[in-house]
């Protein structure tokens, strides 16, 4: 099953890393997130991306390269002749990798429908480049095919972004910080969609989270797997912070993969 990566926009919000790099190559413990949301996938047997392109995209096209490239085991370099000649295997990914242009100021949307032409006639997955967790794909696939609908989106609850107080009279009696909300489910991406979706979306203008999906939760094509385990995106410097200390502490909860 191919699994589509919207990698194209701007991550404003990480200012200081995303004027060198798109978002999607910041990097958790020295390799881009986007690398540890495709290990995600290869863990549960998904080898297959489709990753959409946009701002800086040249700089994913070339850690691609490079990443194959400096995996062989044995490289010869011809200067004369400028020709590079690779041989073993190395320590590789088993990954197909398509990489496509979906222009600089195109949506969420338009970048999904021109994912359409690489992602074929079947089922597909798609998430967004800047989120980690540990959803159970396997589940998440079961789920959508019993329900037999257009379109899933995984559910989550997010971590607060300040610590919880619960108080007695003005004593503090139970301090948390940074707890999965109670309530509030949000999407979390981690979709698993049919080809029929791309007839929800009109163009590049086209942003997935409104029209398409608003669309989809009216006509009831739009269902939601909660998943209670860990989820986080890497919208701030605070949030890459937080997700390099997991990694450090060789306690990363979305590293399902063994080295």
């Amino acid at each position: 099953m191919k699994v589509g990566i919207l990698a194209g926009g701007l991550g404003s919000r990480l200012a200081e890393e995303t004027e060198i790099k798109p978002k999607p190559m910041v990097e958790i413990g020295g390799k881009p997130i986007l690398w540890h949301i495709m290990k995600h996938y290869a863990h549960y047997g998904h080898n297959s991306f489709v990753v959409a392109l946009g701002y800086k995209g040249e700089y994913i096209k070339k850690y691609m390269i490079d990443y194959a490239a400096l995996a062989a085991e044995h490289m010869t370099v011809n200067m004369k002749k400028r020709e590079v000649t690779r041989s073993g295997e190395g320590d590789t990914e088993d990954w197909t990798v398509e990489l496509v242009d979906t222009g600089m100021p195109t949506q969420t949307g338009g970048r999904i429908k021109r994912l359409q032409p690489y992602l074929g006639k079947e089922t597909f997955m798609l998430t967004w480049g800047d989120g980690v967790s540990t959803v159970d794909l396997d589940r998440l696939l079961a789920f959508h095919r019993a329900h037999g609908r257009i379109a899933t989106l995984t559910a989550v609850r997010p971590p607060a972004r300040y610590g919880h107080l619960m108080f007695d009279g003005d004593c503090v009696s139970e301090f948390a910080e940074k707890p999965q909300t109670a309530e509030g489910w949000i999407n979390g991406a981690f979709f698993v969609l049919e080809p029929k979706v791309f007839d929800y979306i009109d163009g590049d203008p086209t942003q997935f989270e409104k029209e398409p999906m608003e669309r989809l939760a009216r006509e009831g094509q739009l269902m939601a797997y909660r998943h209670d385990g860990f989820w986080q995106c890497m919208d701030t410097l605070r949030e890459k912070h937080l997700l390099n200390e997991l990694w450090n502490s060789g306690k990363a909860p979305w590293k399902l993969w063994q080295e």
